[in-house]
């Protein structure tokens, strides 16, 4: 089955793979652009293609998160393909062009394409995120409060310019080679339980509830000695939580919704 649109014409075979070629490509709950965002995929990052709707595809993420894209976002299987993966520089933020283009944003962790030329900030190659973003702790804690400052809450958002509780988590594992899922309910259920809200050590995951049925709503990164990091809509978006404010009305209410906590790393 092909599909008749895809990258400004290219056709797409259902099933198969595409390519997300612009900066940031959204996923919808369902095939229509009024639906809800449930996530994002990034230049650069290649998408099974498990079915077809009109000008819509229902796609799978490297992380096994689906939902549908319209192929205006899509182009057939990447450039980046013909180069080793190692070779493919990943985005840590900046401004790129190609020939006869218009420059472009990237976010933290697009991939850039072939023929980019980087115009201002910076891109290192694949290789070499081990060593930029080793997979231990503190490594993990630092990103996490210092690569989102400033970043708005944004349902279904997996990068600073704008991401939810789940996506913030993910993205800044992901950047340390530790996979985690896309959901925070799913979340909840990786690695070993941890301590209380006050024991919690750094990279330890907190989850909270505000429903009925305690069903996981959001999720936060510990940073140690009683402080957490978090992309939370009571914010605004990123925050610093200081644990033993009692006197901070949103913190007393983090407390009073916290459930149990998880250690991944």
């Amino acid at each position: 089955m092909t599909g008749g649109g895809g990258g400004g014409g290219a056709r797409l075979t259902v099933p198969g793979r595409a390519t997300v070629r612009s900066a940031v490509a959204p996923m919808y709950f369902e095939p229509h652009v009024r639906s809800t965002q449930v996530s994002q995929r990034l230049c650069g990052h290649e998408l099974d293609l498990l079915e077809e709707q009109d000008d819509w595809y229902l796609v799978r993420g490297e992380d096994g998160y689906e939902g549908w894209m319209h192929w205006g976002f899509l182009s057939p299987p990447s450039p980046n393909g013909r180069q080793k993966q190692a070779a493919v520089l990943v985005s840590l933020g900046c401004v790129v062009q190609t020939a006869n283009r218009a420059p472009r944003p990237l976010p933290l962790g697009a991939r850039l394409f072939r023929d980019d030329i980087i115009l201002s900030g910076e891109a290192i190659p694949q290789s070499e995120m081990p060593s930029r973003f080793p997979r231990d702790v503190t490594a993990i804690t630092q990103s996490a409060n210092t690569l989102f400052q400033g970043s708005p809450y944004l349902w279904g958002g997996i990068t600073p310019w704008g991401a939810d509780c789940s996506g913030f988590v993910q993205t800044i594992f992901g950047l340390h080679g530790v996979a985690v899922p896309r959901d925070a309910w799913q979340q909840s259920e990786t690695g070993a339980l941890a301590g209380n809200l006050d024991e919690l050590r750094a990279a330890d995951l907190a989850f909270f509830s505000d429903r009925d049925d305690q069903r996981i709503t959001h999720v936060a990164m510990a940073l140690g000695e009683k402080r957490l990091v978090h992309l939370a809509l009571g914010r605004g978006g990123f925050a610093n939580e200081d644990l033993a404010d009692t006197q901070d009305p949103y913190v007393r209410k983090l407390r009073e919704r916290f459930l149990h906590s998880r250690r991944v790393v």
